[in-house]
């Protein structure tokens, strides 16, 4: 049995949803925001100040407000998965967004008119958000990831890890094995691991070679004799040896495992990783480093396909294979780099520029430490949301605090009921902070008689010039904020009803009667 639910009613319920969620999330924001505790069914109650989490946590008994709040909900998880912060602004400027737009519509305008209103205002604060838009320096990244995981070690430790990799695709955040954190550099090129028998890695969980052959063939080997070269010289040199196929034929897997038992070959074969131009493009970058000739099909395998490696390591997660690099790997790097100035695809540059950091720097790890798992679970999130931030500053970086915002509604002057709306929303971020700290709310004042010249500093509680700052925001962060807490209040003021199960609101009450 379904229960429909529509016109002023729903209005109802989408305000009371909305006031739940933002009401209780909105006193994080700023570095002097409140925290929650947060039962769990499973674990001890833990408290967190994270927007997101909190979000994620918040449900109500009435199953109607819950299903509104999972729509809600959604702005701030989905800011959080594009750019790892922002979670909280996105729900301030929500609650905003909506409320005035209901306001608006129960005054007669029409819901799917002022969502083109949005849209169009929308599209000129991003406009104006960009052109305050900076390329960051390295001290702003530091200030970026402090302020993200709201910690000054965390904020250093990963800016650094960060800074030398060159590459936020080659850093891993992982949970430890110990109470302290350890981060570390491996260089050399890494991939998947995928192990043509599981038997490879079966007494060990890492297989380490030095000096060791690599064989690469891109075709499937069905019989030994087809590598039976590459074998004996692996066997008269006692080289430990590699081998990256795409398949092999269960006689082969079976042979060589029975020849690594005898310990007549120390082999491992792996099937070669990704798909497409990326499998290609790996095979070519291995093809350089080990200096190898890739054997295709109908090609005789021979001793010159064979590469040479000064150390790979295998585990069930990924290889790794380290060389030095000589001047022909920097020809190619060089290649690579001029590649990547050609392109103008935002993905294939991101694409390259991992091929060339897996060339040089290699891959970071840390390994979050922690007393307990409940602990771990949330040291380990703020380092995550000090990476996504850091991978953020891609498209440049703006003041912080809600400043930039702050800037950008003095500069708008259209009058249509969508940019009425966004303009009413844009200092609420600010003020929220200002709430939170219990400051006074003379400062926004302050800071318009300086032309935004002057930022408040929320933690010291002071104005400091903008030009010296530290409190700064990735410019996706805050774009992203914006466009999502419009998309969802746009999809709420345009939804005219509500169909839930009927049956599951009756179990809620029948539950709440005993």
């Amino acid at each position: 049995m379904k229960k429909v639910i529509t016109g002023e009613k729903l209005y109802e319920l989408e305000e009371e949803a909305i006031t739940l969620l933002c009401d209780t999330v909105k006193e994080t924001l700023g570095p002097r925001g409140s925290n929650a505790i947060i039962d769990h069914s499973l674990l001890s109650p833990y408290i967190t100040n994270d927007g997101v989490t909190i979000a994620r946590n918040i449900e109500s008994e009435d199953e109607c407000i819950n299903t509104i709040l999972t729509l809600a909900k959604s702005s701030a998880i989905k800011t959080d998965e594009m750019v790892g912060d922002g979670t909280t602004t996105t729900l301030v400027l929500l609650e905003s967004i909506f409320k005035n737009g209901l306001a608006k519509i129960k005054e007669g305008a029409s819901p799917h008119k002022l969502k083109q209103e949005l849209d169009h205002a929308l599209e000129k604060v991003t406009a104006l958000i960009q052109k305050e838009s900076k390329p960051p320096k390295e001290k702003d990244y530091y200030s970026i990831a402090s302020i993200a995981a709201n910690d000054e070690r965390i904020g250093k430790e990963i800016t650094s890890m960060y800074l030398k990799l060159q590459n936020d695709d080659s850093l891993k955040i992982e949970e430890g094995s110990t109470t302290k954190t350890i981060s570390k550099i491996i260089p050399g090129y890494h991939f998947e691991t995928i192990l043509a028998s599981p038997y490879f890695l079966s007494n060990s969980s890492i297989i380490n070679y030095k000096n060791c052959f690599l064989l690469i063939a891109l075709k499937e080997i069905g019989n030994i004799e087809e590598i039976s070269t590459v074998l004996n010289e692996a066997i008269s040199k006692k080289n430990p040896l590699m081998i990256l196929a795409n398949d092999y034929s269960e006689d082969v897997i079976n042979e060589i495992l029975s020849m690594n038992f005898d310990e007549i070959t120390n082999v491992t074969l792996l099937k070669i990783p990704e798909y497409g131009t990326h499998q290609i493009n790996l095979l070519k970058d291995l093809e350089v480093l080990t200096e190898s000739k890739i054997a295709y099909e109908q090609e005789k395998i021979d001793l010159n396909n064979i590469g040479k490696c000064e150390e790979i390591k295998i585990d069930k997660e990924q290889t790794i294979i380290s060389n030095k690099v000589n001047l022909r790997i920097k020809d190619y790097i060089n290649k690579l780099k001029e590649q990547m100035k050609e392109t103008e695809e935002e993905y294939e540059q991101d694409f390259l520029k991992n091929r060339i950091a897996k060339l040089t720097n290699g891959i970071g790890f840390i390994y979050v430490g922690a007393t307990t798992k409940v602990e771990a679970k949330e040291k380990k999130m703020r380092y995550d949301d000090a990476l996504c931030a850091l991978k953020s500053t891609k498209k440049g970086i703006v003041p912080g605090c809600g400043l930039t915002l702050l800037k950008i509604k003095e500069k708008m002057t259209e009058n249509t009921n969508g940019d009425l709306i966004i303009k009413e929303a844009l200092d609420k971020p600010f003020m929220q902070i200002l709430i939170n700290v219990g400051a006074k709310k003379e400062i926004y004042e302050t800071i318009k008689e300086n032309n935004f010249n002057m930022i408040y500093n929320a933690l010291e509680d002071k104005l400091e010039p903008v030009q010296n700052t530290k409190i700064i925001d990735p410019t996706s962060v805050v774009i992203t904020a914006l466009e999502n807490a419009v998309s969802i209040a746009s999809m709420l003021l345009t939804t005219k009803s509500l169909i839930i199960n009927e049956q599951t609101e009756n179990k809620l009450n029948i539950e709440r009667e005993f």
